[in-house]
């Protein structure tokens, strides 16, 4: 990519208010259930201090799933660097094992619930 077309998306409106927005205050309003996730290898998104600030920020929040996923990077594949440069060389779409911890938390909480509610096909 054309390095002046980058410098130009960096210095954007969009980009200069997305590396300064910090989400702390909006995160410890939130009361619904919340699962964050990260891969252990994205660089994009450091999973030891984005999903400790994540938990500090909703540690009033009852229903909080933090969960570091071992291997996958900032798209959920299973990766070895983890490095953006790797991504269009993985053929996996999302890993296995990232959409089965979605699932089960989703179902978890509101899958047994609706169906017994009558409200799931």
């Amino acid at each position: 990519m054309d390095p002046q077309v980058i410098l130009a998306q960096f210095g954007s409106p969009w980009f200069r208010y997305f590396f300064q927005y910090y989400p702390a205050p909006n995160l410890r309003v939130i009361k619904v259930p919340v699962l964050a996730m990260n891969g252990s290898l994205d660089q994009q998104v450091l999973p030891t201090e984005n999903l400790a600030a994540i938990k500090a920020a909703l540690k009033d929040d009852r229903d909080v799933t933090i969960v570091e996923l071992p291997g996958l990077n900032h798209l959920f594949q299973t990766a070895k660097t983890g490095a953006p440069g790797e991504y269009a060389d993985i053929q996996q779409t999302v890993a296995p094992v990232a959409l089965e911890r979605m699932a089960s938390w989703i179902n978890a909480r509101f899958g047994r619930r609706s169906a017994q509610q009558g409200t799931v096909p």
